[in-house]
């Protein structure tokens, strides 16, 4: 009974890693923090909301750091667990679980949960009629899936608003019905070949792999080489194996159990996803026996050279060092929110000289409010030159949230600043935009270049 109830351990595991990633990815988009999302980059908006903060385009400086962390945290996982994510959280796997195992294996019986590699004939009336219902259902679950993808791109709220008018809205509609297409093309007809020849992932996997990195492992010590030197297949039957100990009954379990069709006897290869059916099945039949399985769940190192696995060594200490630099830099950058917009543009005219050598120069100001409250703006002079100049043509405005607003401004200065009879000078005055409901968080400071003219034009 001990050994029936570690057989299909890691597979019911696997199924509770799949409902868990499941809820996430569809709880997820509904969660708000102040108003925000927890994650969403809506291209509508041009804005990116990470952990209830939202950031505009002009902040996506984070972005960056972002796709570090995620390809700097996949290859660490790999370098550790093997491709943990492809059999454990992948989509892919999860909608072929949902389609082949649930769908055509569980509700309709086509397929054996033991034998995933023998294709039903679907010549057969019977067959034929039940994979046009497995695709129907699915293609229902592909349309809630391309939903929820598109709900990190689109808020829910306003996904749902849209879509009681569909026809105003007929990009997100196609979008929506291209996605789940692809799905059902993807899940009933490309399958694991998805993973095998499209998916980069397999490829990369080779250099990220050492002696102790944990996967799916063939113990050739106990169960015997299957497989020569060239991987040309050499033993079909248990008596064909050479030596009287080796302990694989060449019974072909672990091979016909496998979704992307390889012999894990065979050693590492690009293709297999660590979904760890074959451990399953090797442990049900050599549970019968009274025997630990020869497909094991651990690393090189522990299987064939008896040593204990090192989760702490250079490689992961390297990887750590890099996650916790990158989520440093991101909490910098994090720090540097800005609650509101400002951009500052000198116009065409460099500058004009008034009466009494009054130096003028004009800028636009683009403001914009990314605040979910109404706010009044005024600006002012900061810095050095505080003094020195003087604002003209401003008044203070009000702003509605998410709304933007172009302002013409004029600085100007009767000071003499500088006395150069060879050249224009340019000086940088640092502008202060404020909210003035709350001006110690509400506020950007930008420089403004003010150009001065050569002294032979002043009077």
């Amino acid at each position: 009974m001990t050994n029936e109830i570690k057989i299909a351990s890691y597979r019911i595991k696997r199924y509770w890693m799949y409902l868990a990633a499941t809820l996430v990815a569809i709880i997820t988009p509904f969660i708000q923090i102040g108003g925000n999302q927890i994650f969403l980059l809506s291209f509508d908006k041009k804005q990116l909301h990470l952990m209830g903060v939202a950031f505009d385009m002009q902040e996506l400086y984070m972005m960056p750091f972002l796709l570090m962390f995620m390809f700097l945290g996949i290859f660490a996982v790999t370098a550790i667990g093997g491709r943990a994510w492809c059999g454990w959280s992948c989509p892919q796997t999860i909608f072929r679980v949902i389609y082949r195992d649930l769908i055509e294996t569980k509700i309709l019986g086509l397929r054996r949960i033991k034998n995933k590699q023998k294709e039903p004939n679907w010549k057969e009336p019977k067959n034929a009629i039940k994979r046009i219902i497995a695709i129907i259902l699915w293609a229902g679950l592909a349309l809630l899936a391309a939903a929820d993808f598109m709900w990190y791109f689109i808020p829910p709220a306003d996904f749902f608003t849209y879509m009681q008018n569909p026809m105003d809205h007929t990009v997100l509609l196609g979008f929506i019905i291209g996605v789940a297409a692809f799905l059902v093309y993807d899940v009933v007809f490309l399958q694991e070949n998805f993973c095998v020849y499209v998916c980069p992932y397999s490829r990369v996997q080779s250099v990220l792999y050492d002696d102790d990195t944990v996967q799916a492992i063939y113990s050739t010590k106990r169960g015997g080489n299957i497989y020569n030197e060239s991987k040309e297949k050499i033993i079909f039957k248990q008596k064909d194996l050479p030596n009287e100990n080796d302990e694989c009954t060449a019974c072909q379990s672990c091979v016909t159990v496998c979704p992307t069709h390889i012999d894990i006897r065979k050693g590492a290869q690009l293709e297999c996803i660590n979904c760890l059916e074959c451990v399953d099945a090797c442990t049900s039949v050599m549970g019968k026996l009274g025997k630990e399985s020869l497909v094991q769940w651990s690393s090189t190192n522990e299987v064939e050279k008896n040593t204990k696995t090192k989760l702490i060594r250079g490689k992961t200490i390297m990887y750590a060092a890099a996650l916790l630099i990158i989520i440093g830099m991101l909490f910098v950058m994090g720090g540097k929110k800005e609650y509101m917009l400002l951009n500052i543009n000198k116009t065409t005219q460099l500058y004009k000289i008034k009466a009494d050598n009054e130096v003028a120069n004009n800028f636009l100001l683009l403001f914009q409010n990314t605040q979910k409250k109404n706010y009044t703006y005024s600006i002012k002079i900061v810095g050095k030159y505080a003094g020195m100049f003087e604002i003209k043509k401003f008044t203070d405005f009000k702003l509605s949230h998410g709304k933007m607003a172009k302002k013409v401004i004029q600085l100007s200065t009767k000071q003499r600043i500088v006395n150069d009879n060879t050249k224009d000078t340019p000086i940088t005055v640092t502008l202060k935009a404020y909210a003035k409901e709350d001006p110690d968080v509400i506020f950007v400071l930008r420089d403004a270049v003010f150009i001065y003219p050569r002294a032979d034009k002043l009077k």
